[in-house]
């Protein structure tokens, strides 16, 4: 799976300090071995409509610290799963960040103050911008290191791995 360099999507907008418990939240960590029914709950304490309005390509964008918290594994992989293109945030709780970039799921630094609920993006990896079509803005993005473009073509950690044996940074 290669990642496309240019994707469109919805905003679903979020504030400062979304927390792996908001994403995947603990009361119904029994689900964690049914993945594919734990997305339906997805960011159900921070948005009750967000799982069942979210379609494949949008964008949860964020305010600061997104992913705080425990290291649930499953916090990134549900927003995955529910078809989120990218998550867009202003910083990113450093656990949460690499979890992301190992299960193949997008994880962009950008000022998102300008965005709004509901505007449309346009997401260019390549040439590190992210424009806001509904506002007619650009936006510049954190790039991201190749190493990590490369597991996100590959699909995550366990797939690079399997892919090209041995990992190597250089």
């Amino acid at each position: 799976m290669t990642q496309d360099f240019i994707k469109t999507g919805k905003a679903f907008k979020f504030g400062d300090n979304i927390s792996t418990d908001h994403i995947a939240p603990g009361r119904l960590f029994h689900l964690r071995n049914d993945l594919v029914e734990f997305s339906k709950h997805v960011l159900e304490d921070a948005d009750p409509d967000f799982a069942s309005q979210v379609q494949k390509g949008d964008f949860v964008v964020a305010g600061n610290n997104f992913g705080l918290g425990s290291s649930r594994e499953h916090a990134p992989q549900i927003i995955k799963i529910a078809g989120v293109g990218a998550v867009i945030a202003k910083s990113f709780a450093r656990i949460f960040y690499r979890n992301a970039i190992n299960i193949g799921l997008l994880a962009i630094e950008c000022d998102t103050d300008k965005i709004d609920a509901g505007d449309k993006l346009e997401l260019d990896i390549k040439n590190g911008i992210l424009k806001d079509i509904t506002k007619n803005i650009e936006l510049k993005i954190t790039p991201l290191p190749d190493v990590m473009i490369k597991l996100l073509n590959d699909g995550g950690l366990v797939e690079h791995l399997n892919k090209n044996g041995d990992f190597k940074l250089v």
